[in-house]
C-alpha cells in the first residue's frame, strides 16, 4: 500500500482516471485531507463506498500517531514525538509568535551528519522521509491545535539536502494551492552546507530562505564542530552561498550557535565579519542548547553581547534567537533520545 500524502493532486487524478474514476474525485480526496482534515476515507461523506473500497485497497493516508506532546509554560511552545506506521519516531516544534504559527518539522528519521552540538545526530541515520511523511507533520500538528500553521522550518532531525528529492517534492506538495498553500517566502530550509545541492538548489530559483549552519567563521574550528567541514571549506561553502544569492536574489541567514571558549571570542566575530562583509545576509546567534553526549557548554550572556556588537558595527544585521520552549527540551533531537532510551 501507498502512503496517499506523497501523491500530489495530479497523480491522484491520473490514479482516478486508471481505476475507473472521474478526476475530479482526486480533487474531493484532497479537499477532505488538507482542507478539512479528515484522515479516514470512511469519513469522506461525498465520496461511494465503491471508491473508498478502491482507495483503501490501493492507499492508506499516513498521519502520524502521537506519542507524547509536551506544552512549554513559558511561551506555549509545543513539542511533538510522532510515531509512523514502522515505528520510528521523529520530533515536530509548534512555535507561536504574534504574526503566526510556525512548525520546525524534521526531513530523517536521524541523521549522519556527525555534528557535534546536535543529539539527532548521536544515534546516526535510520532513514529518510518521504514527502508525505513530512507534510503529514504539519497537518498533524494543526489538528492537534486546531489551528493553521503559516511558517515552515525545515531544521528539525536531519538534513533536508541528504534527502534532497523528498524535500524538492515536499516544497512543492506544500506550496500548492490544493494542499497547504504555504508560501515558499514563508518556508525557511536549513543546511549544515552540503555545496553541490545548495547550488543544485539554487539552479531551481525557488523563493524559500537558505538558512546556512555555520558555527565557525574558519575551517579549523569547523572541523571541530562538524564532520562535513572536512569535505566542503568555509571558502567553498560561502561561495555557494553567493551563487544561491545571484541565482535567487534572497538573502541568506547563517547559523551560528555560540559555545563558550570554543567560537565565541571577539577575534572569532571580527574572523566572522571579514567573510561576510559585502554580503547581503543576516546572521542568527544561538545560546547553544547543552546536550550530555558532548561537553559543549553555552556562552555567557556577555560575551554572546560583545558577539553581537562586533557583528553589528561590521553592518551585519544580527540578531539573538530567542529561546523557545527551553523548559520541554524543545532543542533537536532531545525528546527523540530520551523517549528511545525509556
Amino acid at each position: 500500500m501507498k502512503n496517499i500524502l506523497d501523491l500530489n493532486l495530479s497523480d491522484l487524478k491520473k490514479w482516478m482516471e486508471d481505476n475507473g474514476e472521474s478526476k475530479f474525485r482526486g480533487k474531493q480526496v484532497f479537499d477532505w485531507i488538507y482542507k478539512k482534515e479528515i484522515f479516514d476515507f470512511e469519513q469522506m461523506t461525498n465520496i461511494s463506498k465503491k471508491t473508498i473500497h478502491k482507495l483503501k485497497e490501493f492507499f492508506y493516508i499516513g498521519i502520524p500517531e502521537v506519542v507524547e506532546v509536551f506544552t512549554s509554560e513559558i511561551d506555549n511552545t509545543k513539542k511533538f514525538l510522532f510515531k509512523y506506521k514502522d515505528n520510528n519516531i521523529i520530533e515536530s516544534v509548534v512555535m507561536r509568535y504574534k504574526y503566526g504559527n510556525s512548525i520546525c518539522i524534521s526531513t530523517q528519521v536521524g541523521c549522519r551528519m556527525g555534528c557535534k552540538f546536535c543529539a539527532s545526530t548521536v544515534d546516526g541515520m535510520i532513514r529518510n522521509l518521504t514527502s508525505g511523511e513530512i507534510i503529514a507533520q504539519i497537518l498533524k500538528a494543526q489538528d492537534e491545535i486546531g489551528e493553521r500553521i503559516s511558517n515552515v522550518v525545515l531544521m528539525g532531525s536531519g538534513e533536508p539536502l541528504d534527502n534532497f528529492e523528498n524535500v524538492l517534492t515536499f516544497l512543492e506538495l506544500v506550496n500548492s494551492e490544493e494542499t497547504l498553500n504555504i508560501g515558499q517566502r514563508h518556508i525557511t530550509l536549513s543546511t549544515c552546507g552540503i555545496v553541490p545541492k545548495i547550488e543544485e538548489l539554487a539552479d531551481k530559483k525557488l523563493q524559500i530562505t537558505l538558512a546556512i549552519s555555520l558555527h565557525a567563521p574558519n575551517d579549523e574550528i569547523r572541523r571541530n564542530m562538524m564532520p562535513i567541514a572536512n569535505k566542503y571549506s568555509v571558502e567553498e561553502l560561502i561561495k555557494s552561498c553567493r551563487y544561491y544569492f545571484n541565482k535567487t536574489n534572497r538573502r541568506i541567514s547563517f547559523e551560528y550557535a555560540l559555545v563558550k571558549g570554543i567560537n565565541d571570542k571577539k577575534e572569532n566575530a571580527e574572523e566572522l565579519c571579514s567573510i561576510l562583509k559585502d554580503f547581503s545576509c543576516h546572521v542568527n546567534l544561538i545560546p547553544i542548547n547543552e546536550i550530555k553526549e558532548n561537553q559543549f557548554k553555552k556562552s555567557r550572556i556577555d560575551d554572546i553581547n560583545r558577539f553581537k556588537e562586533v557583528l553589528t558595527k561590521c553592518g551585519i544585521e544580527t540578531t539573538i534567537r530567542r529561546e523557545m520552549g527551553s523548559d520541554i527540551n524543545a532543542a533537536c533531537g532531545q525528546l527523540r533520545r530520551n523517549y528511545i532510551k525509556k
